[in-house]
């Protein structure tokens, strides 16, 4: 099914996304316990009971409720809101247990299909797209927080071809540069604000990688004492790594056979051809100085993916599948960076789209002319000290992406699946 910017979904493909985000919002949680629900109070992570609450909360507010209409619960903002709920306390509240949370996700889900069947005006569409990206969102959060508590994985997936197949994928490809439009076309489809509009800039020739940095070449880099040299690292990276008395990536582990990695509850073996995943920034630029090469600015990143042709998706503008791309917790896992040659960009780079997510050089700041969306708690709040990724991982659902998407985390977090792809610095 072709995906164009300014394609607007039928209702029933509508229906079929709120459905499925729903299915993988319940299914990556179904096998926990409810004391797991809750989970230990961390900065980076919300209980998981809440956030379950919190994502039909959402849909209520902005599909069913923008008139001013009583929730399906009475104590609903009280519980939910997560502008007016300061993160720490959400351990505090007098959460609903699992049964009483998922009568009211159900209700809300029933509800938002009343008004998708029952003819849309335009500002609903709009709405209903908020919502289920929004809870997209909060399902890959829902993987971020397993892997963060050590939780066993997912028991959802549907499996890719042998993750181990692929192999590594060498070299860059030469970019002409020139002018570009940043951004997203001023198209009737659904886009955020932080990607509006389309804006003209001025792009030097470079050279990207075609693949991003695999774990066997981080390997190299601790190895080689990186973590121990002050030259290597900025100024606000070493008081970082300082810090957090930092030796190697967060899940990592020496053991008699080499290097491990913690994917979930289980410590196995580095795959040395996956990408590196649950990296910082300041980590990223680490790397970058001791391989002598750097981050891609955003500009640079999405003129690799999209072209000057401005494709929607690196491949072109028909929808990311099972064999374009490793996203929709399909795998529960990365694959080899040389896998999938079917989405390879125009000038060759490949899995810019899934697998991991892929820092760039750049703070996340607004584009020329930003003007707040109706859920402006978005972005405006987070523009300056953030900085911004690309691409998706595969914890991804792949209806959310297209190469104008911006993520964007403090450049200390490692917990997300984010890895990075590196330029040639020009001399």
């Amino acid at each position: 099914m072709s995906r164009e910017y300014n394609q607007v979904p039928a209702p029933n493909v509508l229906a079929a996304w709120l459905e499925d985000a729903r299915t993988r919002t319940l299914g990556l949680v179904a096998d926990l316990s409810d004391a797991q629900l809750l989970g230990p109070r961390l900065p980076t992570v919300n209980p998981l009971l809440w956030e379950i609450g919190h994502v039909a909360w959402f849909q209520e507010k902005w599909v069913l409720r923008r008139d001013g209409a009583a929730s399906v619960r009475d104590d609903a903002d009280t519980l939910y809101d997560s502008a007016a709920i300061p993160h720490d306390v959400r351990w505090d509240l007098l959460l609903p247990h699992r049964p009483a949370t998922l009568d009211y996700v159900q209700r809300v889900q029933e509800r938002v299909l009343d008004v998708i069947h029952g003819g849309m005006d335009e500002a609903d569409a709009y709405f209903v797209q908020l919502a289920i990206f929004h809870e997209d969102m909060h399902a890959e959060a829902f993987a971020i927080t397993r892997q963060t508590l050590g939780y066993p994985a997912p028991t959802i997936s549907s499996s890719v071809a042998d993750p181990r197949s692929g192999g590594p994928l060498s070299g860059d490809v030469r970019i002409p540069g020139g002018a570009f439009m940043l951004g997203a076309p001023r198209d009737p489809g659904f886009v955020f604000d932080n990607e509006k509009w389309a804006h003209p800039v001025e792009i030097a020739p470079f050279g990207i990688a075609r693949a991003p940095v695999t774990q066997a070449e981080f390997a190299r880099f601790v190895d080689d004492h990186g973590y121990e040299r002050r030259e290597l690292w900025s100024k606000e990276g070493w008081a970082w790594r300082a810090r957090k008395e930092a030796e190697h990536p967060i899940h990592w582990r020496r053991s008699a056979d080499g290097w491990e990695r913690r994917a979930f509850d289980q410590c196995v073996p580095l795959e040395p051809n996956w990408p590196m995943i649950h990296v910082n920034w300041y980590e990223a630029t680490a790397w970058c100085r001791w391989a002598g090469r750097r981050l891609p600015t955003e500009a640079e990143w999405e003129l690799a993916a999209s072209s000057s042709e401005k494709r929607c998706y690196p491949w072109g503008d028909e929808a990311p599948t099972g064999e374009r791309a490793n996203l929709d917790t399909r795998s529960l896992e990365c694959v080899d960076v040389g896998a999938f040659p079917a989405s390879d960009s125009a000038f060759g780079c490949r899995q810019m789209l899934g697998n991991v997510w892929e820092w760039t050089a750049d703070a996340f700041l607004p584009y020329p002319g930003f003007v707040v969306d109706p859920y402006k708690e978005y972005s405006e709040p987070w523009f300056g000290d953030h900085k911004v990724l690309r691409g998706g991982s595969w914890a991804t659902p792949g209806r959310l992406l297209r190469n104008t998407w911006r993520n964007f985390y403090l450049p200390h977090r490692a917990d997300p699946w984010a890895g990075f792809r590196t330029c040639a610095i020009d001399v």
